[in-house]
């Protein structure tokens, strides 16, 4: 093999050798932090009231459903995610926000998996459907 051969080899293989191949980061670094809710069960939440979901990094799960806060826990493995409320405040709002409520907090035992993705959090059911589109606040 020549010298020039081997430098253009060399070059080439250190060259190569830059290359990123990350992969994306997994969703259990990107997860924790406050999301709002954009749209639950495909119906937008209403603008006057923002409705949240917060992860923290010890498997915690809190937020707000529009009219009452909440809190409980979650699980997540690779894609696959479970939110468990347990508990919440009790007050009393318009029935519009009173049928937003209900709505948060049914779609979140829906909730089989996740994916992150352009700043957007996606929680399907275990039939593919949508039931909410956050965005990382």
């Amino acid at each position: 093999m020549s010298l020039k051969s081997f430098l253009i080899t060399a070059t080439f293989f250190a060259l190569s050798a830059c290359q990123s191949t990350a992969e994306p980061e997994p969703m259990e670094k990107e997860l924790a932090g406050t999301w709002h809710i954009e749209a639950v069960a495909g119906q937008p939440v209403m603008d006057y009231s923002p409705a949240q979901l917060i992860f923290s990094h010890d498997g915690k799960l809190s937020g707000n459903n529009s009219c009452n806060s909440f809190f409980g826990e979650y699980s997540l493995q690779g894609s696959s995610i479970t939110l468990s409320p347990t508990g919440s405040t009790m007050k009393a709002c318009v029935d519009a926000l009173m049928d937003q409520e209900q709505r948060v907090m049914k779609s979140m035992l829906e909730v089989t998996s996740g994916q992150i993705a352009k700043s957007k959090l996606v929680l399907k059911d275990a039939n593919g459907k949508t039931q909410f589109v956050l965005s990382k606040i």
